[in-house]
């Protein structure tokens, strides 16, 4: 096992934001994009098998693991693409190969298709956001009950105090109920490293509460797919047969894009790279 990665800091719209960093400078930089209400720590099986290839560095995005939060408590996709820019940037990673789940699949593919020759490859698990059908019933929703609804959201999630857990296997417990596909060593490395102990003893996740309240807007989702179609590296878009997620080879949305191939994972939900490991770890080095 390696001996883990260092942790640094960058800046980003006035936020510090954190990411690991596994080593070997001199190796092809590979960037690891967390999900949604997730940590960097959470590709810590991934970085491992793939830091002597690789330069493998993973972010913690905005008010994520120990990253700061936003201050106004909006989490936008283009905050968290800027995030991504910056990232990049200020590391001078580019050309880089990216690997990135859910949430974070959502701002790479982005990303990508703003700046496709600072892309090498890229893989995107259930990276591609709500389903045709979900865009759709929100679209019959009126502008102003969505708006209204996401004022109410806030105003709720601005009164919630952080969940607290008496203890660790507390929390544990949670994370086992979430996804009954992580062994326990999966689950107990997720937990500890995405867990902060309060000043009475009790442990409260490291994420933003309001990160559960989406913003009610986005970009069309034209223009989305028009960025999607921009991505000229090879893309791989891999799901899971068991989750929530609508496949894009099912649904459309393949036909956005040039370069992409979809891979679906049986016995798998939305965490595939946890749920599947091995196949996973076989169908990346494969690709990359």
């Amino acid at each position: 096992m390696a001996s883990g990665p260092t942790s640094h800091s960058f800046i980003s719209q006035r936020l510090k934001l954190h990411y690991v960093d596994w080593g070997n400078d001199d190796a092809p930089p590979l960037l690891l994009v967390h999900g949604g209400r997730d940590h960097c720590r959470s590709w810590d099986w991934v970085a491992e098998r793939l830091c002597d290839r690789y330069h493998v560095i993973a972010p913690d995005l905005r008010g994520h693991g120990d990253s700061a939060w936003s201050p106004d408590g909006n989490y936008d996709m283009d905050a968290f693409v800027y995030d991504l820019a910056q990232l990049i940037h200020q590391l001078d990673l580019a050309p880089v190969t990216i690997v990135a789940h859910s949430m974070g699949g959502n701002v790479a593919l982005r990303y990508t298709g703003l700046y496709p020759d600072n892309v090498r490859k890229l893989v995107a698990i259930e990276g591609l956001g709500p389903s045709p059908r979900m865009l759709a019933e929100r679209a019959a929703k009126p502008v102003a009950d969505r708006f209204r609804q996401w004022i109410e959201d806030k105003r709720q999630a601005a009164g919630r105090i952080p969940k607290r857990y008496a203890t660790l296997d507390d929390a544990l417990a949670r994370m086992m109920a979430e996804n009954s596909y992580l062994t326990p060593e999966q689950a107990r490395h997720l937990t500890v490293q995405g867990i902060n102990r309060n000043e009475d003893g009790s442990w409260s996740w490291k994420f933003d509460n309001y990160l559960n309240v989406w913003s009610g807007f986005d970009m069309p989702q034209d223009d989305i797919a028009s960025l999607w179609t921009a991505i000229a590296c090879p893309t791989l878009l891999l799901y899971g047969a068991d989750s929530w997620a609508s496949n894009p080879e099912k649904d459309g949305r393949l036909e956005h894009f040039r370069t992409a191939k979809v891979i679906e994972f049986e016995k798998a939900g939305h965490w595939l790279h946890h749920d599947q490991f091995d196949r996973f770890m076989s169908t990346l080095e494969e690709f990359l």
